[in-house]
């Protein structure tokens, strides 16, 4: 069953907070047959060149080798495990590279892309079944093949499935996603909202700005979409969880709230936009203790979840240590711990993950 914004899923009090399991809900995967499947496509250099333009050329020098020195951990369940156990990290919900999202790919290219995603990603976290769950993709660029997609990720017994911040020509307002919103509230899919890329162009072309602000623009930008727009009053149910914290806007929501209040052109949502902060997930990676406190503090403990962007060098190689310098209190730091994700996930809360597992952690959820 799913949860309602009134009342959001809990751990159980049959199980103690601290005896919860450490969930990491932002987590990446890569993909080499997508890549394969794209190889030579006209719209493939397209996409390049405008992703060149967005980034300049210092970050493409840099994110090659990045990601080269991360492919095992990206790409092998041995090498993902282990460092898992290293972080203290003991399940982790994992999504596709944003790179695999190819939303300049026509219908058929497109269809295969996200079967490709949605399989290669299960088959990946059937190495470890008790530890790796995943979500696949859909083809936010065409509408109509979203609920079909979605239903392909959900057949491999996939979480939900992966989406960025818009498409071309597409905002998530767009009234052509309805069903794709419908199919995901009524089954109950997780959707997370990764954006890739930044429609701010060459304005963000040097120090990588193109992530450093691109990337929290674009989820404010979305879930502004999503709010104002009405989709999260038509469907209430939607489990949709922002990563990067929501970017900007949970912690910036007074502008958008004084809007609606003052604004008719503003109103297309039945209440202030900050009320919706309860209705959304938010992962915990804002790089800021002060932020992650307040982001708490507009969302509320039960709606932030452990995140780590993995294994990325815009994420946190340390995600609990992250989460300990909020000082957060023991019910909430141990919620955003695992808690709240457990319930998400619909893990079983007396989840014994193996017999001879020590978790590692001590009663802070330090790792040992």
């Amino acid at each position: 069953m799913t949860d309602t914004p009134s009342s959001p899923p809990s751990p159980s009090s049959a199980s103690p907070a601290s005896s919860l399991p450490t969930i990491d809900v932002h987590a990446h995967l890569l993909l080499p047959e997508i890549e394969a499947a794209v190889a030579g496509h006209s719209g493939l250099a397209e996409a390049r060149e405008l992703d060149a333009r967005r980034n300049g050329p210092a970050a493409l020098a840099v994110n090659g080798p990045m990601v080269g020195t991360r492919a095992p951990r990206l790409t092998e369940a041995a090498a993902r495990l282990a460092a898992m156990d290293a972080q203290g990290v003991d399940i982790q919900l994992i999504s596709p590279s944003p790179s695999h999202y190819h939303y300049w790919a026509e219908p058929p290219l497109a269809s295969r892309i996200c079967r490709l995603a949605n399989e290669g990603t299960a088959a990946h976290c059937a190495k470890a079944p008790d530890r790796l769950h995943g979500l696949g993709l859909v083809p936010l660029q065409h509408p109509d093949l979203t609920v079909r997609l979605l239903d392909h990720a959900l057949d491999q017994g996939l979480k939900g499935v992966e989406i960025s911040s818009h498409a071309p020509g597409h905002e998530l307002s767009d009234p052509a996603y309805g069903p794709f919103w419908s199919r995901a509230e009524e089954t109950g899919a997780l959707v997370f909202l990764h954006p890739f890329g930044c429609t701010l162009d060459e304005r963000l072309d040097r120090w990588y700005l193109s992530n450093t602000v691109g990337q929290p623009t674009e989820n404010a930008v979305a879930l502004s979409h999503l709010i104002f727009s009405g989709v999260l009053d038509r469907h209430p149910r939607l489990r949709l969880i922002a990563a990067h914290g929501g970017g900007y806007l949970p912690t910036h929501l007074g502008r958008s709230d004084h809007a609606w209040r003052v604004r008719p052109d503003a109103r297309d949502c039945a209440r202030e936009p900050s009320s919706y902060l309860k209705q959304l997930y938010f992962d915990s990676l804002v790089h800021d203790a002060d932020v992650l406190r307040s982001l708490l503090r507009a969302a509320g403990p039960q709606r932030v979840l452990l995140g780590s962007d993995f294994p990325f060098d815009m994420g946190t190689e340390n995600p609990l240590a992250a989460l300990r310098a909020a000082d957060l209190p023991d019910d909430d730091f141990h919620a955003v711990r695992g808690g709240n994700a457990a319930a998400l996930l619909d893990l079983d809360p007396n989840l014994d993950l193996d017999p001879n597992l020590d978790l590692g952690l001590d009663r802070e959820g330090t790792p040992r």
